[in-house]
């Protein structure tokens, strides 16, 4: 898809359907997690996984700590951890891992095949605390880390030789660093204070600690960012030579620093439908030109926002743009999935909100039950079936869809997918049996993928009460 092509998807058409914005959300998660509820009957954790596959689960410790909010960032996390914070929420930590552990049982063979430390900003914690972090993982858990794709998420500021030593020495297979912007004018506008100096020291240490795969993460739709400033930014990446690439496009979401400071010059909803447009045209004009420029350099789509460098090895499952079930999160911004119950803990994106949720899960002595969740029908499996598969590149493989169900996917999303059709979202040239995305498509997967959430979930997400 050429730049000419991106911009007119923003063209009117009689015979087209009618437009819609091509960035209305990230689907990272499904249902996500404002769909989740308090659950009144608080199920036992050991009666969930009974009947569950144990055999390549997936294990994710979520660490919600940063050194700073980033104007953009709407991910459970606090800014900093005074009074030995870290050494309770780790001590809370160490607590949950034994009690879901427990939970696991010991009736069948419990192994796990990936493993990942997100955050927050995993490298908030101190060399001997990722130790702790690790010994957790191993020791409580039982998850191999040296033998299974271990990816751990940093930033340039918490990318110390010492912490990535640690992580090199337990098993990382993969780390993905947060720098969006090598040009330090859209650091600052995007509320992110750092300059390119730290960032290309950090990007050293990591190169010197032998990871094998680097991701570097990249947003386009920064407030004054042109083409030869994105352009900019993409080849300080590609100077590293990162076997893994994410273009994000940025968004402004509700109660973040951005939000807070809103649009300035801007009066009245027609001035602000008239932005809205012009910032859409701009991410999706962007998006092309990194697109583009990554395919021309030797990278292959994998989706809409991640990037392989051909011949670079995968450590780790895809992108998928919503996990696969048999996740088990710990921490408590994690969430686990079962084939019948996503759980978490509460969520919230408001500073203090945060540290209150925070406190309470330092504070928890009784892990065993589940707290907050949704639980996901036949019907929400399908659409995560086909979320999952089809907001990647390589699409959804009809007959896996069948074997799973006994269904065909135009069979239960007829009126969904006849309107990608009419969009030119679904690939025509696509193989039999492969239901692929265009590339018209794959730059429009913001707007396709909410536009697959059932009403259940769009009800729910719409009743949240935003803290």
């Amino acid at each position: 898809m050429t730049t000419a092509t991106t911009a007119s998807a923003t063209t009117a058409d009689a015979s087209a359907p009618p437009a819609v914005r091509p960035y209305e959300s990230y689907v990272y998660a499904y249902p996500h997690k404002t769909a989740y509820r308090p659950l009144p009957d608080r199920p036992v954790l050991r009666e969930l996984w009974a009947g569950e596959r144990k055999d390549a689960l997936s294990l994710y410790l979520h660490i919600p700590f940063c050194e700073v909010r980033c104007g953009f960032c709407n991910l459970f996390t606090r800014i900093g951890a005074p009074e030995e914070l870290t050494t309770r929420y780790l001590d809370a930590l160490d607590r949950q891992a034994v009690a879901v552990r427990d939970a696991l049982g010991d009736d069948e063979p419990v192994r796990f095949a990936a493993a990942a430390f997100g955050g927050g900003t995993p490298t908030f914690l101190t060399a001997g605390e990722l130790e702790r972090l690790c010994d957790m993982a191993e020791k409580r858990m039982g998850a191999d880390l040296r033998a299974v794709p271990l990816s751990v998420e940093t930033s340039p500021s918490t990318a110390t030789a010492d912490r990535l030593a640690v992580l090199a020495d337990r098993g990382t297979t993969r780390i993905s660093i947060g720098v969006q912007s090598f040009v330090d004018a859209e650091a600052r506008a995007a509320v992110r204070p750092q300059r390119r100096a730290e960032v290309e020291g950090a990007l050293g240490r990591i190169r010197d600690a032998r990871i094998p795969v680097l991701n570097i993460d990249l947003i386009y739709g920064i407030d004054g960012q042109t083409e030869r400033t994105w352009l900019t930014s993409l080849d300080a990446a590609l100077a590293w030579e990162p076997e893994e690439l994410y273009l994000y496009p940025l968004y402004v979401r509700p109660l973040t620093g951005l939000h807070r400071l809103g649009a300035a010059g801007v009066t009245g909803p027609e001035a602000e439908a008239l932005e809205q447009a012009a910032w859409d045209e701009q991410r999706l004009r962007l998006y092309a030109v990194g697109r583009d420029h990554l395919l021309a350099h030797g990278y292959e789509q994998v989706s809409m926002r991640m990037f392989r460098r051909a011949g670079a090895p995968q450590e780790g499952p895809e992108d998928y743009a919503c996990q696969t079930d048999g996740m088990i999160g710990l921490g408590c911004g994690a969430r686990s999935y079962t084939s019948a119950l996503h759980y978490s803990f509460d969520y919230a994106v408001d500073m203090r909100e945060i540290r209150s949720i925070v406190d309470s899960f330092t504070a928890t002595e009784d892990f065993s039950r589940a707290e907050v969740g949704r639980y996901v029908d036949a019907a929400e499996a399908r659409r995560r079936h086909l979320l999952q598969s089809v907001l990647q590149a390589a699409g959804l493989p009809v007959a896996d869809y069948r074997a799973r169900f006994g269904t065909d996917p135009w069979a239960d999303f007829p009126a969904e997918l006849a309107e990608f059709a009419a969009r030119g979202w679904l690939d025509t040239r696509a193989p039999d049996g492969v239901l692929r995305l265009s590339p018209l498509g794959l730059a429009h997967s913001d707007a396709l993928g909410p536009a697959l959430f059932s009403p259940g979930v769009r009800a729910a997400m719409a009743a949240y009460e935003r803290k």
